[in-house]
């Protein structure tokens, strides 16, 4: 009887300690530069391709390795010099170590690799970039612990909860950073405590500022593990005294033990409930829940280059799933005859219908719902859209939706996404559902310093495989 043959483990070509040349190849999705031994992956954070480094193994697992450079040999002419090393280290900007030009470049490719990689034929047009790719960012969910005996704001070190104390977060609004730092000190004026996840003790889990591009009105969230913000009354006022562009300071509740930062239940301490932006022409109501893309400045070329890509005709049915506050849905009602939004999230449908109110814009109609579960009702029921934008989160798409999408055969299926790789994979599934890709994929850099990647595709309907 012959014996069945064994297979071994692949001995691990590295070990803890260890120091190791070689040159970087590429960058993962965190930003960390790629080396390899022995075809053995070795994550090395500040590190970018077109570099030879070498790296002291800092953990070892059974499928690859984490490294620390300590010696650059050769510097890629694409590195920034002067960067911001917490910034790096942070997770902040992970890219910010990587000239712009070359960012662009290095998601146009990922997007590329992955359509690749599940055998999708495309062609990727070069990534729509930000004459100024820092400072954008109009919100901010700060991390606060208690670091010496005072309360601390930063951003956790990469794969910990290890706060590391930070005052300019690079790719934020200077305003929105300003308005994080006073609300800090106001705190400490005050010796509120931050909440201890270990312990379970404490006050303050996170201070959240956002403030309009367009508008400059400025909120202030204050996020607790308790139900009393104490001394809120008087945190209001110095706030006001500090923060001229103040237009609402919020206390939110998130008692949880979760990692989800926002609570549901917010109480306005001084102002408005929320606050306004201008986005393609519209005004947008802004809540402390509210999704609202944090570039809007990108924002409104990705939806103005979405509805120019799904050719809108006045005449046109349109559907958006994951409608959010309803910003895609209202940025094209004016050029169309309908447009029906779903979103999951009851105050965010609360946030569309005042915003179509605000606006006069009475051809859409809003649904409280999961999009897969409804695009299911609506195909079921027969609506039959001429066009269907989708703008999910990163999972992506389910696969009811996309047999919904399918059964309902809009001609133009526009997708916007926020994640590649899903991307890709749903790529495969809505090509065999009928439709073929239209044009080129176009990136857009909604996320400049960070690996993120925006872009929108174009489905058309064609023959079913």
């Amino acid at each position: 009887m012959a014996k069945a043959n064994r297979v071994y483990p692949k001995k691990v070509p590295v070990s803890k300690n260890q120091e190791v040349e070689a040159e970087v190849i590429d960058i993962t999705y965190q930003g960390m530069g790629v080396i390899k031994i022995d075809s053995f992956p070795i994550f090395v954070v500040d590190a970018i391709p077109g570099e030879t480094i070498r790296v002291v193994v800092t953990k070892v697992l059974k499928n690859y390795a984490f490294g620390r450079v300590i010696k650059r040999v050769t510097v890629s002419p694409d590195r920034v010099s002067d960067v911001d090393q917490v910034a790096i280290t942070t997770g902040i900007a992970p890219l910010a170590n990587l000239k712009y030009d070359a960012q662009l470049k290095f998601k146009q490719r990922q997007i590329e690799q992955l359509f690749k990689k599940v055998n999708v034929p495309v062609t990727v047009a070069p990534t729509i970039g930000m004459t100024n790719p820092t400072a954008y960012r109009n919100k901010a969910q700060v991390p606060v612990q208690m670091i010496d005996g005072q309360l601390t704001t930063g951003f956790y070190r990469r794969g910990s909860h290890k706060l590391v104390p930070v005052d300019n977060f690079y790719i934020q609004d200077p305003k929105v950073d300003e308005a994080v730092r006073v609300t800090r000190d106001i705190l400490r004026d005050y010796n509120v405590s931050a909440y201890d996840e270990h312990t379970k003790k404490g006050v303050v889990r996170h201070i959240m500022a956002r403030r309009g591009y367009y508008s400059h009105e400025l909120m202030v969230v204050i996020v607790t593990n308790t139900k009393r913000l104490p001394e809120a009354e008087e945190i209001a006022d110095k706030l006001r005294a500090k923060l001229p562009e103040l237009k609402s300071f919020i206390h939110n509740i998130n008692n949880h033990d979760t990692n989800v930062i926002m609570g549901d239940w917010n109480e306005t301490i001084w102002g408005a409930d929320d606050i306004h932006d201008q986005l393609m022409g519209k005004d947008f109501v802004i809540g402390p829940n509210s999704f609202y893309q944090v570039n809007p400045q990108t924002t409104s070329v990705l939806y103005t280059l979405a509805a120019k890509k799904a050719g809108l005709k006045a005449t046109d049915t349109v559907v958006d799933a994951y409608s959010g506050i309803g910003t895609i849905t209202l940025s094209v009602a004016d050029q169309v005859k309908k447009v029906y939004g779903v979103e999951v999230i009851e105050g965010a449908v609360a946030d569309a219908e005042k915003n179509a109110h605000n606006n006069h814009i009475g051809n859409v109609e809003f649904v409280l719902a999961d999009a897969p579960e409804q695009m299911v009702k609506w195909a079921n029921e027969g609506l039959k859209p001429d066009v269907v934008f989708v703008d999910p989160p990163r999972k992506g798409l389910t696969s009811e939706l996309i047999e919904a999408v399918s059964t309902m055969a809009p001609e133009t299926f526009v997708y916007i996404s926020c994640n590649p790789a899903t991307l890709a994979r749903d790529a495969v599934e809505i090509l065999a559902n009928g439709y073929v890709i239209d044009g080129d994929i176009q990136p857009l850099d909604q996320f400049p310093q960070t690996t993120h990647i925006e872009s929108v595709t174009v489905f058309k309907r064609g023959v079913k495989s």
